[in-house]
């Protein structure tokens, strides 16, 4: 497909597409292109520059497995952090979370499971809370 930038006799300007340059030629030649303002068929081509994708070099794009590599790191880091800094309440997360934060309980760093519904209604209620990043897969153990 081409996009050609076209011009009646009017002076009107306007886009449109072919299949090619040859069929933009045979449609002007059977007067089959019209100028959608006015509708003259005396219409030529504009001079347009081209829009050439993949042109510029892209050094300074990320490597993608540079990333991830380094995505996965971080994750690894922040569960550890939780893991040994965090007190495990299990499956009591959300009522544990809500006591804390209705000063019932002891103010502290917790983490544990909840419910996809847990979740939300903690956070309904403005009791702050976040999804601890999954295991990545241990590198060692990959097929």
């Amino acid at each position: 497909m081409i996009r050609y930038a076209l011009q009646c006799d009017d002076g009107h300007g306007f886009e449109a597409w072919f299949g090619d340059s040859a069929a933009y030629d045979d449609q002007a030649a059977r007067g089959l292109v019209e100028c959608p303002h006015c509708g003259s068929r005396q219409v030529s081509k504009q001079i347009m520059a081209p829009a050439v994708a993949g042109t510029r070099k892209t050094a300074s794009a990320p490597d993608l497995a540079k990333m991830q590599t380094m995505m996965t790191q971080m994750a690894r880091e922040v569960r550890s952090h939780v893991e040994a800094n965090f007190d495990y309440v299990g499956d009591a997360f959300a009522r544990e979370a809500r006591d804390i934060h209705e000063g019932r309980s002891e103010k502290r760093e917790i983490y544990g499971e909840a419910t996809p519904a847990e979740v939300k209604k903690l956070k309904d209620d403005g009791v702050p809370c976040a999804a601890l990043p999954p295991l990545p897969p241990d590198p060692a153990k990959a097929h």
